[in-house]
């Protein structure tokens, strides 16, 4: 059974359950609703329940700055590219502060105090291997690793590969901080629903591989900006994600395991916000009733 409601003025939401849980599906929407209504700004969403298959999607094709997200795809193509044998995660590669505007090949460097991974930029110069380079970019999201491997992986190559997964809105043009490019609009984009199927697809073990699967969920399960998805969760609920956040933006996006096996996917995106703070906790609390409801 499939109902559609109009929320608020601008919003539509679609929710897909069983009839006998259309009753608790409407009154979760509804509660969402209220909770996000009360924060300024613009939220997406998607839940997918990986046993059942059922939804429940705010705004789950609106457009969005990916900010840090795009990692996720940056590392599924990396694990693509290895088993095709064009990459290994044991090369080295050389640490380099210096990269090429998507805009005019101009150069720009990354500033390392606006990175939340500081110690790479002591490594200039030197070698270290791809998998940190990847582990680095989904754990603390550092944008100079981040840089190094979109560039030996080719943002064109990302999207590519998002588009045979189904996630046909999403887009990966550049690096981060590539100053020009921003200016001109030129951003990574992604959608709620995008996000979702790709974290399905993992979840199900169909991305390159079900050992590449694993191997990326181990990564994404060592996340440590943990202040949306987990925050309110308990503690033995294990949580595979990648956050992303710019000013005005917050997200988070992964795969919820359960204690009794089940999981889903939930991915929640916000832009416009005035308050950083208010709307973390707005989708943190948001979470936590998708967990409720999960575990019924």
């Amino acid at each position: 059974m499939k109902f559609i409601l109009i929320c608020m003025a601008s919003w539509m939401a679609t929710v897909s359950f069983a009839q006998q849980n259309s009753a608790a599906g409407m009154e979760l929407l509804n509660n969402i609703k209220a909770t996000l209504a009360q924060e300024k700004g613009t939220f997406a969403m998607t839940f997918i329940d990986l046993q059942t298959k059922q939804m429940l999607v705010i705004n789950e094709h609106e457009n969005f700055h990916a900010a840090s997200t795009m990692k996720t795809p940056v590392m599924i193509e990396v694990f693509k590219q290895v088993a095709a044998g064009k990459l290994s995660l044991q090369q080295m590669v050389t640490v380099k502060n210096e990269f090429r505007s998507i805009v005019d090949s101009s150069t720009y460097s990354l500033n390392a105090s606006d990175d939340s991974q500081q110690e790479l930029y002591t490594k200039v110069g030197r070698q270290v291997p791809l998998s940190e380079l990847v582990y680095q970019m989904i754990i603390l999201s550092s944008n100079l690793a981040t840089n190094l491997v979109i560039e030996l992986v080719d943002g064109k190559n990302v999207t590519q590969t998002m588009r045979t997964l189904g996630a046909n809105d999403m887009q990966v043009l550049r690096g981060v901080e590539d100053t020009k490019a921003f200016q001109k609009g030129l951003n990574n984009t992604t959608t709620a629903y995008d996000l979702a199927i790709v974290f399905s697809k993992m979840a199900e073990g169909k991305i390159v591989s079900p050992q590449a699967c694993d191997e990326m969920i181990k990564i994404l399960l060592d996340q440590q900006h943990n202040t949306v998805i987990p925050a309110l969760l308990p503690k033995e609920v294990k949580v595979a994600h990648k956050t992303g956040s710019i000013t005005g933006v917050h997200h988070d996006s992964g795969i919820v395991f359960l204690p009794n096996g089940k999981k889903y996917v939930l991915v929640l995106l916000s832009k416009n916000i005035e308050s950083d703070k208010a709307a973390t906790g707005a989708m943190a609390r948001v979470s936590k009733m998708i967990y409720d409801f999960a575990v019924q």
